[in-house]
Order: C-alpha cells, then sequence, then structure tokens
C-alpha cells in the first residue's frame, strides 16, 4: 500500500510532529529518537562534521527530502557527538533505521559519489533502502554513465573544456 507525500496534520502513526525538518540531536536523545521512534517508522540518521564539505551539501538534501517524504523521521548528529571517537573517514555516514533497529547503513563519501551526489540521487539511494516512498524509477546516476570514482575524477578535470551539460 502506498502511502500519499501529503500527511494531515494529527495523523495516527504517520508523523505529524516530524513536520517535514531535519532534527539535530545529541547522544542523550538518540536512543529515544533512534530506537523509539515507534513502529513502522523509518529514521534516516546523518553523522556529519562542520568543515566536511560533502556533510554540508548532505545536510541540504536532507532538508529538502525531510519536506517531501514527512513520513520519514530525518535526523543529524555531529559524529562524535552520538559516537565518540568516530572516524572522520568514515563521513558522512547514513544509518537507515525501521521500527528502531539497524536496516542499512551508506559511509564514507564514495557510497554517496562525493560531491556530484545530487538530491534526487540521495532520494534513490533511501528509496533503495525502504526509507523513502520516492516515485524515481531509475538510479538518476545511470544518465551519468559513470562507472567509478576515477572516471568522475577525470570527468571533473575535464569540466571547463566541455560543452556538454
Amino acid at each position: 500500500v502506498m502511502k500519499s507525500d501529503t500527511v494531515p496534520n494529527g495523523s495516527s502513526g504517520i508523523n505529524a510532529e516530524y513536520g517535514g525538518t531535519v532534527l539535530e540531536i545529541s547522544a542523550p536523545e538518540y536512543v529515544q529518537e533512534v530506537n523509539k521512534a515507534g513502529d513502522g517508522i523509518n529514521v534516516v540518521l546523518h553523522l556529519y562534521k562542520q568543515g566536511i564539505p560533502l556533510c554540508a551539501l548532505l545536510n541540504q538534501h536532507m532538508t529538502e527530502l525531510a519536506r517531501k517524504f514527512p513520513a520519514t523521521k530525518f535526523i543529524k548528529s555531529i559524529s562524535t557527538t552520538c559516537i565518540p571517537n568516530f572516524p572522520d573517514k568514515n563521513l558522512p555516514t547514513f544509518f537507515i533505521y525501521r521500527d528502531g533497529e539497524l536496516k542499512n547503513q551508506m559511509v564514507g563519501a564514495l557510497s554517496f559519489g562525493g560531491m556530484n551526489c545530487t538530491v534526487d540521487e540521495l532520494e534513490w539511494m533511501l528509496h533503495k533502502t525502504g526509507a523513502v516512498a520516492s516515485k524515481l524509477e531509475r538510479d538518476p546516476r545511470e544518465k551519468r554513465h559513470i562507472p567509478d570514482a576515477m572516471t568522475s575524477a577525470i570527468r571533473q578535470a575535464n569540466y571547463y573544456n566541455s560543452d556538454s551539460d
């Protein structure tokens, strides 16, 4: 059964309380907001750090996706606030929870395709994990035909010589 994109306020079960925003949490709120989010609730948690450009980009994308998918709970937390000594090389990290249990994780810049990651691509990745019910029918990255990070780096280097989009 597909849920509608619009969620009437005060509806039971589906979050009226997330309101299409990204919640910032610290360690004390973690269990309450993530593990006890409720039955059937998808939670997307982004562990990030200030000063990492890809983390900032993904936080912008999350803000857009939170408005688009109000039935999913979007949360961000500074990595070391939630998990002491969490290695920066693993950032950004997304943890996907459903019914309070970890269902999926995306760890490190390569998981997201680096700074090329668009909001549609992030939506597709989250759709593949079941975190959001996207209407996208295929991976937006297929249009780019970038098989790996090396090709991506070469393409970036050639960016200014290109007259294509």
